[in-house]
Formats: structure tokens, sequence, C-alpha cells
């Protein structure tokens, strides 16, 4: 996604078993690679997961005109 992703707007490159199709290649974007997933991340559920996923996405969303 060129321009980035909006929080909430599923990746484009994301397969139907939620899978990345570019995992490990060098176009790669940087926020991906860089996500280490954390047990406290993951919890014990898929929903859990993406719940947590959501959350992270809206808490470090720019700012429109940089002001919080």
């Amino acid at each position: 996604m060129p321009n980035g992703k909006p929080a909430g707007v599923r990746c484009v490159q994301l397969d139907d078993d939620a899978q990345c199709r570019i995992f490990g290649q060098p176009e790669r974007p940087a926020c991906c690679s860089g996500l280490q997933p954390q047990p406290q991340m993951c919890g014990t559920t898929q929903a859990y997961a993406l719940a947590w996923l959501t959350q992270l996405e809206a808490d470090t969303q720019p700012t429109l005109g940089g002001h919080a």
C-alpha cells in the first residue's frame, strides 16, 4: 500500500488465511517486519490478537496537523 494503510483497513498483502504474501521479502514494510509478536499481544485467540493490533494501529495513527 504505497501511501500507507489506514487503521482498520485490511492489508492488501494478506491472503484468505491472513498470511502475509510478502513475508520475508525486501518490499515488506519496516513497520511489519519490525513488529515482533509477544505473548501479551497474541493472547490465546486470534480474536484477541486482532483486537490488540487494531488498538495498536489506532494508538499510533498520526494526528492531523501534528497535534495530539
